[in-house]
């Protein structure tokens, strides 16, 4: 597979902002050919969770995401900010968005949401013995109305495909498995 990399061998920013860099790359692959224009959007690291309380209810976000022109199920997360561990990231966002601090935070991995676009990860984690200790604090054009359901719900929501936000729903996944939810044979 080593020979399948792609020589960069020039690019160009055609945007550059926090949540939206874009470039253009003109590369090489290993048989030579050139491939140009490929364009990548950069972003920063993001990180998510499954949120359980200290009851074991889930807590999900509702959300509008204007790019697809609906209200969303999502798990709660956000971007880790430069020079943040992912776990002090996933514990500032669900403290931000949720209200909730949580006394474990376990990671389950990572997911590229759409790497022939974007270059960056998600790192997932399940977070346990949630305890609400303060009201939400929203970004200033995030509008989130809180979910608390029982895993149960959860699994529904997965089989009616009403979690569609992939990342989400991978983490979701993983922590569903993690707890014996979900068995792979």
């Amino acid at each position: 597979m080593d020979n399948l990399f792609w020589d960069t061998l020039s690019s160009e920013y055609i945007n550059k902002h926090i949540y939206f860099t874009a470039r253009r790359d003109r590369c090489q692959r290993q048989d030579g050919v050139i491939v140009d224009p490929y364009f990548v959007v950069e972003l920063p690291t993001a990180a998510t969770a499954f949120a359980l309380t200290e009851d074991d209810q889930v807590i999900l976000l509702r959300q509008y995401r204007h790019p697809i022109k609906e209200v969303v199920i999502e798990t709660p997360g956000g971007f880790v900010d430069e020079g943040e561990d992912f776990t002090t990231a996933m514990k500032r966002e669900l403290l931000e968005e949720t209200g909730y601090a949580f006394a474990e935070i376990e990671y389950l991995g990572k997911s590229a949401a759409n790497p022939g676009v974007l270059n960056n990860y998600t790192e997932m984690f399940m977070a346990s013995g949630g305890k609400k200790v303060t009201g939400q604090k929203l970004d200033h054009n995030e509008e989130l109305e809180l979910m608390i359901v029982s895993i149960d719900e959860v699994v529904d929501l997965v089989l009616r495909q009403e979690i569609k936000q992939s990342v989400h729903m991978n983490c979701v996944f993983f922590a569903l498995m993690k707890l014996g939810r979900i068995k792979i044979a």
